[in-house]
C-alpha cells in the first residue's frame, strides 16, 4: 500500500501588536516574509518540544 504523500498544513494565529512589529523586523531583515519566519519558528519549537521523535535539532540540522 502506498503511503500518502506529506501535505503541509495552514492555520491563523493571533499575537499581540508589539510581538507582530517584532516578528515582521525580523523577517524582514532576513528577507523572507513574516508568515515564513512565523512559520520556522513554530516548526522549530515542536521539534524542540518533541526531541524523541526530531533527533536532529539538537544538533542544528
Amino acid at each position: 500500500m502506498n503511503q500518502p504523500e506529506s501535505v503541509s498544513k495552514r492555520f491563523s494565529i493571533t499575537v499581540p501588536d508589539e510581538v507582530y512589529a517584532d516578528l515582521e523586523k525580523w523577517a524582514d531583515g532576513e528577507g523572507r516574509p513574516t508568515a515564513n519566519l512565523a512559520g520556522f519558528l513554530v516548526e522549530v519549537a515542536v521539534k524542540r518540544k518533541y526531541k524523541d521523535k526530531y533527533p536532529d535539532v539538537e544538533q542544528g540540522k
